[in-house]
């Protein structure tokens, strides 16, 4: 399977061929080995969060502490503790302390540094095809996510017990930061560019294809992100022991589910295992006509607050 935010790509072996030889691919690879790849340039208040979320030391009061640095990450945090999707008591918060405790520092985390990449795709000042491939990669990045959630919803409608380890919640999250590395290797290009070299911007692309998730999986390790972010972001599993069911398993699914959507003709390549619960849900979710898909898609996303 391709990387999940490159569905929309057609291939082109030719250009695949070109991009891998060309002076660029060859600076990236070697940031990659030695991973010293440029990691996205996001407020210092989310890189402080993932500071103490590696330390075993940090509390409640020490992450809302921080977020109070930053009035629109705490009024975003805030928000997201008394969406629908992570508000399960609906009891609503108005404090700092209290969203926090209710999120958890690890979510905390995981919602601050996806708000972030999410602004910098729509705000970020590259060339112009730079910033529509970023703002691209944001719209699709959101349809993931929310149509990760769908397919953990109807897992758990399925069979409650079985898969209560999946969480809507967390699935939104996995699949919103599956491309994070994207960033990175769109402000390489950028600055390759502004050295006064020039690559094609269709074979560009070509190289974001192939090296976006070991990209992607060299920063989120880099930022302490747990192994169901990783291999979601990688589309490669790194355990012999998990779940029937993992998150990386509900990506393929929902990846899946896209390319029959939007009718992508590489389909017929696409492999994807599941159980039989997973072939219902495929089955459930393929059957609803555009206008419900995209109905459940917006409601998924306006209920997180993100």
């Amino acid at each position: 399977m391709e990387h999940l935010s490159f569905f929309w790509l057609p291939n082109n072996k030719d250009m695949l061929v070109q991009a891998l030889e060309s002076e660029f691919a060859q600076l990236v690879e070697q940031s990659l080995s030695t991973g010293k790849i440029a990691l996205p340039s996001i407020p210092d208040v989310v890189l402080k969060i993932q500071q103490l979320c590696t330390q075993e030391s940090t509390g409640i009061v020490d992450v809302a502490d921080c977020l109070l640095e930053d009035p629109g990450l705490a009024a975003i945090v805030i928000r997201v503790a008394n969406s629908v999707i992570f508000n399960r008591r609906n009891i609503t918060c108005t404090d700092l302390t209290t969203a926090v405790s209710r999120l958890g520092i690890l979510r905390v985390r995981d919602i601050v540094t996806a708000q972030a990449i999410e602004q910098l795709k729509h705000s970020v000042n590259l060339n112009k095809e730079c910033n529509a491939v970023l703002v691209n990669s944001a719209a699709v990045s959101r349809e993931l996510g929310a149509t990760m959630v769908l397919v953990v919803n109807a897992f758990r409608k399925l069979g409650a017990d079985k898969y209560a380890h999946l969480e809507a919640e967390k699935a939104l999250l996995v699949g919103l930061l599956a491309d994070i590395g994207l960033f990175c290797l769109v402000n390489e290009y950028h600055l390759y560019l502004d050295k006064g070299n020039y690559l094609d911007h269709q074979i560009a692309l070509q190289i974001f294809q192939t090296r976006c998730s070991a990209t992607s999986k060299l920063v989120l390790e880099n930022w302490g992100f747990d192994r169901d972010f990783i291999e979601v972001a990688s589309n490669h599993s790194f355990s012999q022991i998990r779940p029937e069911v993992s998150y990386l398993d509900i990506a393929r699914i929902a990846n899946h589910l896209l390319m029959f959507r939007s009718q992508d003709e590489r389909i017929e390549d696409h492999e994807v295992e599941f159980n039989l619960t997973g072939a219902e849900v495929l089955f459930e979710l393929s059957n609803l006509n555009d206008n419900e898909f995209q109905s459940k898609i917006n409601d998924v996303l306006n209920a997180s607050g993100l």
